[in-house]
């Protein structure tokens, strides 16, 4: 793969070394003491230890309330790969270690939120095979590799190198268990829209996936998210209209009774304190704009 070169163009240009960190630990800490920042992943443990003595390298929650494993590839040799999918296995079948790890770190009410239709991991190095690369797509697992590299003493850059999306894991409901309209999946809060919506949102995903390669679709439990290495664009279905979420910084926006609003103060699914109501399609051009900005952005 193609290295990346960056130069400083103040005065004379000159050319930043790039290079792996020395110590694996430091790049650890680093991602840890900032995992929201980089990822947006709330960091809940290091050297987390299960129950059959393995011990993962950091686990976190998403912005998704999804759990997230990272495991960082130390050697060209070593398989973090199947590291990183064996421990993803074992949490699937102890959710209730890790909600009580959530509710240590974040308490209760977070650890009611945790959503388990999308975790995932995230393999972290300074580089991958082709072989990395082709593997991940054969497994029916939600796995990112991500590549670093170190220029100068104080820049990081994380480079999504490829991402495997599977289809989001069903909850299980007993079937005594009374499910509320305000509790359905995305899935079926599309399906429940009217049939002018369910195009609309169409032409939304086409749109937003037009932006670039290294934006994929996913639809969790209560909404969709459009992401890169974090969201970019979350969307709730209702009958009537699409409410959507862009993580901007609301003193840059100028809302509009209607169409757009300010809700960081005000409780919502989707990722995001911009929220947008498309009821049609001048509304979805209204806000290209505003997701083209939150694509750039983040």
């Amino acid at each position: 793969m193609a290295d990346i070169k960056l130069f400083q163009i103040s005065g004379t240009v000159r050319e930043y070394q790039s290079g792996t960190v020395t110590l694996e630990k430091e790049l650890q800490t680093v991602i840890e003491n900032n995992m929201e920042t980089f990822f947006g992943v709330t960091f809940l443990d290091s050297e987390y230890r299960t129950t059959d003595g393995g011990r993962m390298d950091s686990i976190g929650i998403d912005e998704n309330h999804c759990p997230v494993i990272f495991e960082y590839k130390r050697s060209i040799k070593e398989n973090v790969i199947n590291q990183g999918l064996f421990y993803l296995n074992w949490l699937l079948d102890h959710k209730d270690s890790f909600k009580v790890l959530v509710i240590e770190k974040l308490g209760l009410e977070f650890a009611d939120q945790i959503d388990w239709t999308m975790p995932r991991v995230i393999c972290i190095a300074g580089d991958f095979t082709k072989y990395d690369e082709s593997a991940i797509k054969q497994m029916n697992r939600n796995i990112s590799l991500i590549r670093y590299k170190k220029f100068g003493d104080d820049l990081l850059m994380f480079e999504q190198i490829n991402e495997n999306i599977a289809a989001a894991i069903p909850e299980y409901h007993p079937a005594s268990a009374r499910v509320r309209a305000a509790d359905k999946t995305f899935d079926e809060q599309l399906a429940g829209a009217d049939k002018t919506i369910q195009v609309l949102y169409q032409d939304l995903a086409n749109y937003i996936l037009s932006l670039g390669d290294d934006i994929s679709e996913t639809h969790l439990k209560l909404y969709a998210a459009f992401k890169k290495i974090k969201n970019v664009v979350t969307v709730i279905a209702q009958r009537k209209k699409l409410v959507v979420n862009l993580p901007l910084d609301v003193n840059s926006v100028t809302f509009e009774e209607g169409f757009s609003r300010d809700v960081t103060k005000i409780g919502h699914w989707g990722c995001g304190p911009v929220e947008l109501h498309l009821q049609n399609h001048a509304d979805l051009e209204k806000a290209k704009p505003l997701i083209d900005r939150a694509y750039n952005e983040n």
